[in-house]
């Protein structure tokens, strides 16, 4: 049983690391004692059951009517059924007063797990009042909680915003027949520190140390985010140095996530010290045999392109590439979107062609979002070239891309080329959004950017507005005619 619980936390931590470092996109199926995948053909009663459940027709006193006349014999396997799949159809309240009515029928023919997998649907729906009800229910009947369903209860109600109402039930356990054990303690931390409340979720670890024996790495790890989230370098340093001093020794986890929170409060008030700071970690990194990856680089260059940092952006490239840490697209991205925004476009220009060298594939965000930054600053030219790179490529997915070329091209003043992409997109069999409106100059206004006159001044972004220099001469104005009354006045 200890393993199966400890089976059932594993995947919830692997979705709450990772999608937290920005590194995958991992969907976790919620857990269900039910199988939903048979066919509702299968159950005409199944069939009826849903129907009334999921009808959008008549209030809550309406559907309680309505399954007052449903005639077939009713089992929990059945409500358990009806519930799954209805779940993402039905309104909650309707499903709610389903369960309710069923409980009522079936009175104790419902088991305790059939509570507790109603209730852990609405958990994942977020429905506090529903999750409320049914926990009461739950206590009242003395019906015991599992640990599986305490843990979706406290991470939905955290998400919430009703930490204290999580904390409240794990105090309270022992009333709904659930263990305060490794695996509740690891539930409420990791619900705790989601969202940032690390001094809370220590204070739990505190008062439970006794019974987390087996799972300190993970208790750590999840602390250690809590603090992150907050970006308080101080307390997150802490718990790194409190990792050693108890035997466990950070994980390239633990480092990424205390990278990102030291770049990220860097980013903020000390921009000067990203670079010097980040290689700090990274050396001590390397000084327990974990090694910087792609991932922890590219935390800090997603800080230094949103802090401009052109130069040092280009370098943090240079230097993965001499320690060994091959950049990946990502990095590359990162690099060549500051050069853009910065208007170095043929240094951008170069990155992209050099990644491409490289035989690296990056997926649609990288054209996607690369040509949107040049048509934003106006340089459609080489948006179009990166166009034709991506379409070398074969990726597909280009309608996104035409959308956005077309309607810049046109309001710019070029029809021709953006009907030409029109026919190509259309000779791909390509489904465009923006209108062949667009194309029409007699309805499509042209919007010719306005740029600012060069100086004559060596520097030109120092020259002063028209406003100013009145005023300025006006001053020196001033200056002379005192000037030359003091002389009189000699």
């Amino acid at each position: 049983m200890r393993f199966k619980m400890h089976a059932m936390l594993k995947p919830a931590w692997k979705r709450f690391w990772l999608q937290n470092m920005r590194t995958h996109n991992l969907q976790i199926l919620p857990f269900s004692h039910y199988s939903t995948l048979q066919s509702m053909s299968v159950h005409p009663q199944l069939q009826e059951l849903c129907s009334i459940v999921m009808s959008t027709v008549g209030g809550l006193d309406e559907l309680e009517l309505s399954l007052n006349k449903f005639k077939d014999s009713l089992t929990s396997s059945l409500v358990a059924q009806a519930i799954d799949s209805s779940k993402h159809e039905a309104q909650t309240r309707r499903l709610l007063r389903f369960f309710l009515w069923s409980c009522k029928n079936l009175s104790h023919r419902l088991e305790d797990k059939d509570y507790n997998h109603a209730l852990r649907v609405f958990a994942e729906k977020k429905d506090y009042t529903a999750m409320d009800i049914l926990m009461g229910d739950l206590k009242k009947e003395g019906r015991a909680m599992d640990a599986e369903t305490f843990s979706l209860v406290a991470e939905n109600l955290v998400k919430l915003g009703k930490e204290d109402e999580a904390l409240g039930i794990f105090k309270n356990l022992d009333k709904y027949k659930c263990s305060i054990d490794e695996f509740t303690v690891t539930a409420i931390v990791n619900a705790l520190c989601s969202k940032g409340h690390g001094k809370r979720a220590e204070g739990v670890v505190w008062h439970h140390n006794d019974k987390i024996t087996g799972t300190k790495p993970c208790i750590y790890r999840s602390l250690l985010y809590g603090w992150s989230v907050q970006r308080n370098v101080k307390e997150a340093r802490r718990i790194i140095k409190e990792m050693k001093s108890n035997g466990v020794i950070p994980d390239l986890l633990c480092y990424n996530t205390f990278l990102r929170c030291l770049c990220e409060r860097n980013l903020r008030h000390n921009p000067s010290g990203l670079v010097p700071e980040a290689l700090n970690v990274m050396m001590e990194m390397k000084s327990h045999n974990v090694f910087p990856t792609s991932i922890s680089y590219n935390i800090l260059l997603s800080c230094l392109g949103k802090t401009r940092r052109v130069k040092e952006s280009c370098q943090i490239l240079e230097t993965m590439k001499i320690s060994g840490c091959d950049p990946d697209w990502v990095s590359y991205y990162l690099v060549a979107k500051v050069l853009f925004l910065s208007g170095r476009f043929g240094k951008g220009k170069e990155m992209v062609d050099q990644m491409i060298g490289k035989g690296l594939v990056p997926n649609h965000k990288f054209y996607y979002s690369l040509i949107g930054i040049l048509c934003g600053v106006e340089r459609v030219n080489y948006a179009l070239e990166l166009f034709e790179k991506m379409k070398k490529s074969s990726m597909g997915g280009y309608g996104p891309v035409y959308d956005v070329l077309i309607p810049k091209l046109c309001r710019g003043g070029d029809f021709e080329k953006g009907r030409e992409l029109w026919d190509e997109a259309s000779g791909m069999g390509i489904t465009l959004q923006c209108s062949e409106d667009v194309l029409d100059p007699s309805i499509t206004e042209v919007y010719k950017p306005t740029r600012p006159e060069k100086s004559s001044h060596v520097d030109s972004s120092r020259a002063k507005s028209p406003q100013k220099l009145t005023k300025f001469s006006g001053k020196m104005k001033m200056r002379k005619k005192t000037a030359a009354m003091k002389k009189k006045k000699k």
